[in-house]
């Protein structure tokens, strides 16, 4: 057999004595000879030198050998135990971490069966990568707090555990290290992989596992003979070849990219296949390699050709399918009950029956309540309970209030607050009411102010009207309360007073008061609270004539005598708790003892010894309950329960309850339980008892059961399961329905039509004995209350209502009731029904023991993209590995994929003890799902998987073949009578005067004409950071300044007219005579941002990398500076030694130059402007004497700039229009400028806003990052800046300088904040500009305001615009990007063809002025793009027109406002960089949007990026919150982005605030980002992998 080629003596001790202890097991019956020939092989595994496959193919995945199923007691049960070792591994066995509600053998083996098959298909799956300090528990952690749910703690696994945890604890050194070990057997792998496959190889031998494993590694052995790795280097999906790496200049991080020329898929791979940026072996790569490869797998349901894409529908209803079981039987037929007999003796009203046996029977025992251990702590007698009602009901009447005013009328609702372990507290409060005539409505304890349902009690007792609530004095003692000892207000709960019924507070009535008992009627007796799907808690009403015959009804249905022993283990505040043991049980005058739930949590056994001890006639159970009896019932050997005669279970209608029956019949029928007692029982909140099995004669046969066909069910038909026992479901009857009742199966959703006989249903009953409404809530009583069945025409079928149950069901032969789940349990996928519990049971067989907390499952789905999807969420046990769990999470997916072909959306474990519990330790469903939306789940392991499961895409777009021309493009839109997009800003004028020519020609001259004429003039302001002017110049200062530094540069430099100079100056005037300076002597000024000191590493490189390409010839900087450049520091990040000249230009001789240089052409060059683009590309431009006096001339005319305004200017002086203003402007139009360094804000924050309204300035001109920095920082403080006088009502306009789309919720927001100090919400607006041209568009002072429109998201991605109203659905707001400037063109064009487009269409934006830069400075050569960029034509409509194009996408709508000119405004819309965007699924994203999308997901989300790689999404989110929170973006930003934009995301990855590259100007640079995360730099907090 198994051990053939073993030498056993040569195996270790440990192997020896598991292999003897099976031997043991064996022999006595413990185990049958499968189970036993599969342990051993499994024991043997890693020590054979080869095994056939059938006997490996489930080596990991062993169902724990349990109960047989067989009800006859067998020579496999078991039999007495001798030794200890096997009664210890025995415990072990039986005591599940698996909830055994769910537990069968059958669906145990059909789940390994469908593993199998995947193991087969082989399914590789990438391990996600969390950060260590993540999933390294604290010690508090493991300390698992006292449990409140089922199932007894698994001794014998924590003893395996501990052997394997002692292996691998030599040698785990990190999360991976497990699967790198198989990926290294591989020859030459190029990456840590971490996949975990299911599957052998099928041609392959298997992989010999290492002969020197300990035997503790077994497990990991298995894992290991089954992980096989596809290629050491996954195939990259655009095909290139990875191992190849190019040669390349390589740049800083900063400024690494692609130019714009190429398109997207060159970006992320040249075309020879040379990889730009990052080495592929990285480990994040691989593993999206995975991803990319397990993605290329079939979907689940194949993805027929569902979806057009339409513009107006996004999902279209899929076709059905024609292999569609559909039910073919005839209507059915509604089926009625016994009559209910009529007994003579039968009392008026139920407390007529307390009152009858009060007075006759006073001595015999009503109940009988255990204290903690089980054992009888009171009895309560029929006198005592009527005495005790009868001085409660006085009290309440008459003690309460005064005479003239009572506190409570007749039919008054009062909430009845006792915990379970006090039923005679409850019991004297539930018939006190009754015999006072008001209304009792028992709750449960709330035991914290936000205790998990309290909130959803306060909507019971605000629709009940509940002011009063009874409660007990212990009970009202352990209530929360204030400081001042005050019960707290709970949280959405009415004003409550409260009473304590102890009886040493009631009060004996009076000789003469009697009680006033009526004959039941319609009123209202009591109120049965019910939480629905949604979590709501409603009251159900039942009338005294309802609760009078339902206690009739279930006497007849259970044949109940008077004077008989029911055990009860039920809560008997509400459902069958209530009916059997408090109103039934007093109408028959029966003994009750209670079991409370506290009881069986410490002594499991309790009510089976009770049942003994009294041999008690009749047992009230759950399904859990049987199982805990079970897992005890070793140490109890003289136990009969030979005088039960009805076992009732009480949740016996779920369809996993069959299980539970057998396996507590086979274990107890040896003690006297007879198969035929066990009944199991139909109920709901609103129609009370639906149907019950009646207890059968003695050796009767037992009723049959149905085995079901799961994918007939989730059509919502019968079929009974022929060919694939994996999918079948078996269920068990309930019986037949109530004496007296009525019932139909109708169609669960839509009008209630009456099913066909093999079809599924809702049950809906008409009976006396039901729920009448829901307290307080007409509306929604109607609908379930109220229901009138109609046939398949649609015509009722009586007159009589019915009430919905909330049962799914079908009645079965001989009118048999049969349950298959619940309503509320209902998960509806793709048009296909599943049941939460089957998802559960399958899970549950998905050997949980390792991972799974006690079995505590949650299913539930949620809305996304308009289907449902499927959550599962369990409790990870505290002792559970990394590997385990994401094994068992890939498993439960493979199980619920092969057994209910339906894809699971999310998988999540929390720890341990951490789901909302309800009140009787499950778990509540409603709240796990609400903190799963809401991101409060806190998972500690989570898998995704969108790709599976949402099927439901709309289908790509397929770009049109451009055989249509672009002439015939513009006709077509000529005669659609749609314009061409273009605008222009108005004309520059002809400059008369002689002077101004000249001043205009260059901007030195201008500098010293002002000087001249004008010397004292202050033009320069610079501010520190408490607002006071540190230096100020004058024309005549900063022409003097200039002239030194000239002087210095000739003598020094040893320059040629034209050399280069970089500029490395902080913000300020220093840096404006340094580039004057530099005109002066004709070299070209450079303009660098300083490295940041603190900073070195990141900043320097940049500074270098520009000093580079520019080849600069000299250095201008300060004294402090220049120690930097040469510091040690500096010499770690870049080499030293090669700086070219560096002069400090601090303390220079008062030196004239001999003379000043002016170039012979306007067209030469002044200056270079570099900036990093956000896709991380290093540009510099070249901008001529010509470009910049124009574009001056062009600000001055727009913002009317003369020398007696004044400018307050708060941006970084480095690059594009903030040089432009900071440096230049005010030389041109003789404006004074004040100088605010963005930095000083960092000191103090108000010193922008402040500085505006002490110099009462008009214009402003600041960054987003300000703008931020002061909406962020000083939101909360605009009162204090009111009261110390801030006044911004003379401002005139704010524009923020940008190269992106207008921050449009940033303006709003700085707007509103700042409106109480003055702020015209007409002032903000923002200006744009691009690298080709500096200044497009500039909100002026004469033009019209900037307007916003709201564009369709959906066609937008199709590059068209179409306006919608504000608040339309998947509307995007965008303001105009300023008013088009003086002398400039603008036109829309599509990028592609280069034709122009008409103002209906999205284009890129192409710019003729004649302040554009005249091209790019480059140490490439790169010639035809300098011609592409700067010098282009239109390819019909203007061919004479050279155009500049600025890579960005916009459009141009014609606006209703009139201009200065009184035409109607052109307003220019800017949407983003073309280089960014994204090309998914065929349409065209704007990464913002998905941005804008993500950061709304979740509070915690500071900040967040995304990009693609190898046609995946990558979302970066930045995490503000704790690190426990980074697993609840997963799912989250999943959704969002599903949801608004119709994309899956690939990879989630969650990092610290701050991780995201953000440039000077605000921007996100996400191609840095990108390769920061392949090159795996970015230490995530956590990686997501969606499947």
């Amino acid at each position: 057999m198994a051990d053939r080629g073993v030498d056993l003596s040569a195996l270790p001790k440990e192997v020896r004595d598991q292999l003897a202890e099976l031997d043991l097991e064996l022999s006595e019956g413990d185990i049958t000879q499968k189970g036993y020939e599969k342990k051993r092989a499994k024991l043997l595994a890693s020590y054979i030198p080869l095994l056939p496959k059938a006997e490996l193919s489930l080596p990991d995945v062993q169902p724990s050998p349990s109960h047989s199923a067989n009800p006859s007691p067998s020579p496999e049960a078991p039999g007495p135990s001798t030794s200890s070792a096997s009664r210890h591994h025995r415990a072990h066995r039986s005591g599940g971490a698996r909830d055994e509600r769910y537990r069968s053998d059958i669906h145990t083996e059909a789940v390994q069966a469908a593993l199998a098959k995947h193991r087969e298909e082989k399914m590789a799956l990438p391990m996600p990568t969390k950060r260590r300090s993540y999933f390294v528990q604290s010690p508090i952690d493991n300390c698992t707090p006292p449990d409140t749910s089922s199932a007894s703690e698994d001794e014998g696994s924590l003893r395996r555990k501990a052997a394997l945890s002692a292996v691998l604890a030599q040698t785990l050194q990190s999360p991976d290290y497990w699967i790198n070990r198989s990926v290294q057997s591989s020859s030459t792998s190029s990456s840590a992989s971490s996949t975990l496959s299911h599957g052998e190889p099928k041609n392959q031998p298997q992989p010999q596992p290492q002969p020197q494993l300990q035997p503790g590694a077994s497990v990991l052995a298995d894992v290991l003979a089954h992980t096989r790795i596809e290629n050491s280097v996954p195939p990259d999906v655009t095909s290139s070849t990875p191992q190849e790496r190019g040669s390349r200049v390589d740049l800083p991080p900063a400024v690494r990219g692609m130019s714009r020329g190429q398109s997207r898929s060159s970006m992320l791979d040249t075309a020879d296949g040379k990889r730009k940026g990052v080495p592929v072996s990285s480990r994040v790569s691989t593993k999206i390699q995975q991803l990319l490869n397990t993605l290329k797998r079939p979907k689940r349901p194949p993805l027929s050709e569902y979806f057009l894409d339409d513009s107006e529908e996004i999902v279209e209803v899929p076709r059905p399918d024609p292999n569609t079981p559909k039910p073919e039987g005839r209507q059915i037929i509604p089926v009625k009950g016994e009559p209910l007999g009529v007994v003579s003796n039968w009392p008026p009203a139920l407390q007529a029956a307390l009152a009858r046996w009060g007075a006759t029977q006073a001595k015999s025992p009503a109940l009988t309540a255990l204290d903690i251990t089980g054992k009888p702590l009171y009895t309560l007698t029929y006198g005592k309970l009527w005495s005790r009602s009868l001085k409660l009901a006085y009290t309440l009447l008459n003690k309460l209030g005064t005479k003239t005013e009572p506190v409570l009328q007749t039919g008054d609702r009062v909430a009845l607050v006792y915990p379970n372990s006090d039923p005679g507290m409850f019991w004297v409060a539930f018939y006190g009411c009754l015999l006072a005539e008001v209304i009792p409505v028992p709750i449960e304890v709330p035991l914290s102010r936000q205790d998990a349902g309290s909130q959803q009690i306060g909507f019971l007792l605000g629709s009940c009207g509940v002011s009063l609530a009874l409660t007990s004095e212990v009970c009202l003692k352990g209530l929360p309360k204030t400081q001042n000892g005050e019960i707290v207000q709970f949280k959405g709960w009415p004003r409550m007073k409260w009473v304590v019924t102890d009886t040493k507070y009631l009060t004996k009535p009076s000789k003469d008061w009697q009680p006033h008992i009526p004959t039941a009627n319609t009123d209202t007796a009591y109120i049965e609270y019910k939480a629905s799907k949604e979590g709501t808690v409603m009251g159900v009403a039942v009338s005294k004539i309802a609760m009078l015959t339902h206690c009739q009804a279930l006497t007849q249905a259970c044949n109940y005598c008077e004077g008989e022993t029911l055990v009860n283990v039920l809560d008997c505040k509400k459902d069958m708790g209530l009916w059997h043991g408090v109103l039934t049980s007093v109408m028959n005058r029966i003994h009750t003892i209670t079991v409370p739930y506290a009881v069986m949590k410490a002594c499991p056994m309790s009510w089976v010894q009770r049942v003994h001890i009294h041999k008690a006639r009749v047992a009230l159970v759950k399904c859990r309950d049987l199982h805990w009896a079970m897992m005890a019932h070793k140490d109890q050997k003289d136990i009969n329960l030979s005088s039960i005669r009805m076992l009732i279970v009480a949740d016996g209608a779920n369809p996993w309850s069959v299980s539970s029956c057998d396996a507590f019949l086979n274990v107890f029928q040896s003690h006297g339980l007879r198969p035929e007692v066990i009944c199991p029982c139909a109920t709901s909140p609103e129609a009370l008892t639906v149907a019950i099995r009646r207890p059968g004669a003695r050796g009767a046969p037992l009723p049959a059961r149905a085995i079901l066909s799961m994918g007939g069910l989730s059509h919502g038909v019968i079929r009974v399961n022929t060919e694939d026992k994996n999918s079948a479901l078996t269920v068990q009857d309930v019986g037949h329905i109530m004496p007296g009742a009525l019932m139909c199966i109708v169609k669960p959703d839509g009008p209630p039509q009456l099913c066909k006989t093999d079809e599924i249903g809702e049950i809906v009953i008409n009976s006396r004995a039901g729920g009448t409404m829901y307290y307080g809530l007409p509306g929604v009583t109607k609908n379930t209350f109220e229901v009138i069945p109609v046939n398949q025409a649609g015509t009722p079928i009586g007159e009589i209502p019915f009430a919905r149950t909330g049962l799914l069901g079908f009645v079965g032969p001989g009118s048999l009731v049969f349950v298959v789940g619940k309503i509320e349990g209902l998960l509806m996928v793709s048009g296909r029904r599943h049941n939460a519990d089957d998802l559960v049971a399958t899970a549950l067989a998905v050997e949980p023991v390792k991972t799974v907390y006690r079995g505590r499952i949650a299913v539930f789905s949620v809305t996304v993209f308009y289907d449902e999807r499927i959550v599962i969420v369990a409790e990870q046990r505290p002792d559970a590995s990394e590997e385990d769990s994401f094994q068992w999470m890939s498993r439960v997916l493979q199980a619920i994929d092969g057994i209910h072909q339906v894809g699971l959306y999310c998988l999540a474990l929390v720890q341990a003890n951490t789901l909302p519990k309800t009140p009787l330790g499950g778990i509540h469903i409603c709240e796990t799902k609400q903190s799963f939306l809401d991101g409060n789940l806190h998972p500690c392991n989570i898998l995704m998987c969108p790709h599976t499961c949402v099927t439901n895409m709309p289908k790509p777009r397929q770009k049109q073949p451009v055989d249509v021309g672009p002439a015939s493009m513009l006709v077509g839109n000529l005669v659609a009578g749609k314009r061409i997009a273009q605008a222009m800003g108005r004309e520059l004028g002809v400059v008369e005067d002689q002077d101004l020519i000249r001043k205009h020609q260059f901007l030195s001259e201008a500098l010293q004409w002002r000087a001249q004429t004008d010397p004292d003039h202050v033009l320069y302001i610079l501010l520190n950071s408490k607002g006071v002017p540190v230096c100020t110049a004058t024309c005549a200062q900063l022409h003097k300044r200039a002239e030194k530094i000239t002087a210095t540069l000739i003598e020094r430099g040893g320059l040629n007219t034209g050399d280069n100079v970089v500029l490395l100056y902080p913000p300020g005037i220093d840096l404006i005579a340094a580039f004057y300076g530099c005109l002066y002597a004709g070299v070209i000024p450079v303009t660098v941002r300083p490295p940041h000191p603190q900073n070195l590493a990141a900043t320097l490189p940049t500074v270098r990398m520009i000093i580079d390409v520019s080849k600069a010839a000299c250095i201008l900087t300060t004294q402090p500076l220049m120690r930097i450049l040469r510091s040690r520091e500096a010499a770690a990040s870049v080499n030293v030694k090669t700086w070219p000249t560096i002069i400090d230009t601090d303390d220079l001789p008062r030196k004239r130059p001999p003379q000043i240089y002016k170039p012979p052409t306007a067209e030469m060059l002044a200056y270079l402007d570099f900036s990093v683009s956000t896709t991380g590309m290093l540009t510099g431009v070249k901008m001529s004497h010509a470009a910049i006096s124009t574009l001056c001339r062009s600000i001055k005319l727009q913002c009317e700039l003369y020398s007696s305004r004044q400018i307050a200017i708060c941006l970084d002086p480095y690059c594009g229009l903030g040089f432009v203003l900071w440096c230049l402007s005010s030389v041109y139009s003789g404006h004074q400028s004040i100088l605010i360094p963005p930095l000083e804000l960092e000191t103090s924050l108000p010193v922008w806003l402040s500085t505006l309204s002490q110099y009462k300035i008009r214009d402003t001109f600041c960054s987003y990052s300000v703008m931020e920095l002061c909406t962020k920082g000083l939101g909360t403080q605009s009162e204090m800046l009111k009261a110390r006088g801030l006044n911004l009502s003379c401002v005139r306009s704010c524009v923020v300088v940008a190269e992106e789309r207008p921050r449009l919720a940033l303006s709003q927001s700085f707007s509103k904040l700042f409106k109480d100090l003055g702020l015209s919400p007409r002032a903000v607006s923002t200006a744009f500009g691009s690298r080709v041209n500096l200044a497009i568009g500039l909100q002026g002072t004469s033009g019209p305001d900037p307007s916003t429109v709201y564009v369709d998201m959906k066609s937008l991605r199709h590059d068209r615009v179409r306006l919608v109203e504000k608040g339309a659905p998947q509307s995007l707001p965008l303001m105009e990007s300023g008013t088009i400037l003086p002398g400039v063109r603008v036109i829309i064009v599509n990028p592609e063809t280069r034709g122009p487009l008409g103002d209906s269409h999205l284009g890129e934006i192409w710019v003729n002025s004649p302040h554009s830069a005249s091209g790019y400075y480059t140490i490439y050569g790169e010639e035809s793009l300098q011609a592409d960029h700067f010098n282009t034509k239109l390819s019909f409509g203007d061919p004479q027109t050279l155009w500049s194009r600025t890579g960005y996408l916009g459009f141009i709508k014609r606006t209703e406002l009139l201009d200065a000119s009184g035409d109607r405004h052109d307003a220019l819309f800017v949407v983003g960089s073309l280089d960014e965007t994204l090309e998914l699924r065929g349409l065209r994203y704007h990464p913002i949007d998905i941005e804008t999308s993500v950061s709304r997901a979740h509070r915690s989300i500071a900040e967040s990026a995304v990009f693609t790689w190898t046609n995946l999404l990558v979302v970066v989110a930045e995490l503000s919150g704790s690190e426990q929170e980074a697993l609840d973006l997963v799912p989250l930003v999943t959704n969002v982005v599903l949801e608004e934009h119709h994309l899956i995301v690939g990879v989630v990855v969650i990092v610290d605030p701050g991780v995201i590259p953000i440039n000077s100007r605000g921007e996100k640079q996400r191609m840095h980002l990108r390769d920061s995360f392949l090159a795996d730099q970015l230490d995530p907090i956590y990686v997501a992998y969606n499947m």
